[in-house]
């Protein structure tokens, strides 16, 4: 069982899944723009080359799994699929997604749920593709989630994830090594008023399996042709998998 046990504020008597809730809801009113400040915008084209992986299939159906606010549900708009469900276990973070989509005129099209990528309240064989941007890393049992999230894929459908990766050429390396542990907990702080989960982030991203160890982890739980490849020299990677 992969359990990666890096929590945003380490108390004794509330598991992972907990901490990342509560977490979230309480960085989800500054949450979008922090994200977009942080990254200098650059998330929102790992995003888009993610969904250019899923057009040769066409999915109709497609689930993004912790959608937070919904960016990746929305990237996803560009695929003229027929229902987007935004899966989230932070109700404050998808109360932010969901005034997003009214504002939006997206409602229509994508549905903002709450609930459990561990336990996905959809029946087997349900979508044509799955997305999860930046959001296994907080799986509390990686293995179960990823485990999951192929049972509610249609043979045949396809997985997108994208997650962080730690860069290993200079100077990118140094570079983000920098960015990540000091400039990101900075601000992070000063802007959403939790120090904690601006912490976390590079701390969850030096414990993640990533590049071959997670392709293995994909491949040991039946994922098939498992691709990766890496975006902005490293500091991101795109995984795909098939059903």
């Amino acid at each position: 069982m992969s359990k990666i046990e890096v929590k945003p504020y380490n108390q004794a008597n509330k598991s992972k899944k907990e901490e990342v809730a509560e977490m979230f809801d309480n960085i989800s009113a500054r949450y979008d723009f922090l994200n977009h400040f942080l990254s200098l915008g650059i998330d929102k084209i790992w995003r888009r080359k993610a969904i250019k992986q899923l057009r040769s299939i066409q999915p109709k159906k497609i689930i993004d799994i912790a959608t937070g606010t919904g960016d990746f549900a929305i990237a996803a708009l560009k695929l003229n699929p027929e229902e987007v469900i935004g899966l989230d276990i932070s109700a404050g973070m998808l109360a932010v997604g969901e005034q997003k989509m009214i504002k939006r005129k997206f409602n229509n099209i994508i549905k903002m749920q709450l609930g459990d990528s561990e336990n996905i309240p959809y029946e087997t064989n349900y979508f044509d593709a799955l997305t999860v941007g930046f959001g296994v890393r907080n799986f509390e049992n990686l293995e179960v989630g990823l485990a999951e999230m192929l049972r509610v894929l249609k043979p045949g459908g396809k997985a997108i994830i994208l997650e962080f990766s730690k860069p290993k050429a200079f100077p990118i390396k140094q570079v983000f090594g920098f960015y990540s542990n000091y400039i990101i907990p900075f601000f992070g702080k000063k802007l959403s008023k939790d120090a904690k989960a601006y912490t976390y982030l590079p701390e969850s991203v030096a414990a993640f399996p990533e590049g071959k160890d997670f392709e293995d982890i994909l491949l040991k739980i039946g994922y098939k042709d498992i691709e990766s490849k890496t975006v902005s020299g490293g500091i991101a990677t795109i995984y795909t998998g098939l059903k």
